[in-house]
């Protein structure tokens, strides 16, 4: 029961990477308030969802300020909402650009800014941002999504200093996954799964459950010594 007591947020935890953390955070005895625009797609125990959009800064505030009312604190904040609007360079739309953008990244910002604070004042709490491997080796027809999941790994080496700054164990840190056996991953052809596998040391995917214990150590106090890091779970993948 590493996060025993704990009230922890999950953005986009309806389901794959984001519904496995919430499930393991519940079974380590955290509360857990998965935030995402569909519904659950499973049931656990002391997991609420609540309909949340990232993007909409307005519904950030109204929602950081409902839980707040209701749970007095949050302890813990995974930021795992994401999307790929995917295109070569040339042919990306000023839409599909903004629209990863302002998901992946500002979504990330849109509740750090309340948070974050709110993490200083009672004395402390982790926050995890789920960047990508792509967000470090770059990626052919992914521009957006590689910027915002760079981006993620610049926002939490400030956030580690910047909440850091009074002497109180706020830390920040980030999970950059490699590929990962998620829906989305299970509708790509076999032999291009076996590509993707080829990469990495392990010649394996990942499963969503394995970054979910990533993201169980870095909340937890078994990780108190580390911040504003990037952690990669990839298998050891190089692109």
């Amino acid at each position: 029961m590493k996060l025993e007591g704990k009230i922890a947020v999950v953005t986009g935890g309806a389901k794959g990477i984001g519904g496995e953390i919430c499930k393991a955070f519940a079974k380590e005895g955290a509360i857990v308030i998965a935030a995402d625009m569909g519904d659950l797609s499973y049931e656990e125990k002391n997991v609420f969802g609540y309909k949340l959009n990232v993007a909409d800064p307005v519904g950030c505030k109204t929602f950081f300020d409902e839980i707040i009312a209701k749970f007095g604190r949050i302890d813990i904040l995974v930021n795992n909402a994401g999307i790929t609007r995917d295109s070569m360079t040339y042919k990306m739309t000023d839409e599909a650009w903004d629209l990863v953008l302002n998901v992946n990244l500002k979504g990330v910002f849109n509740l750090v800014r309340y948070v974050g604070p709110q993490m200083e004042q009672i004395g402390g709490g982790a926050i995890v941002s789920i960047s990508s491997v792509v967000g470090i080796f770059g990626n052919i027809g992914q521009a957006n999504y590689a910027a915002s999941k760079a981006g993620i790994i610049g926002l939490t080496m400030t956030w580690a200093k910047e909440f850091a700054r009074k002497g109180v164990p706020v830390r920040v840190n980030a999970i950059a996954p490699g590929y990962v056996l998620t829906d989305i991953l299970k509708t790509v052809p076999e032999d291009l799964l076996k590509q993707f596998a080829g990469l990495t040391m392990l010649k394996r995917l990942g499963q969503p459950e394995e970054i979910a214990k990533a993201a169980v150590f870095l909340c937890s106090d078994d990780a108190s010594y580390i911040t504003g890091q990037t952690i990669n779970v990839n298998g050891g993948m190089r692109l």
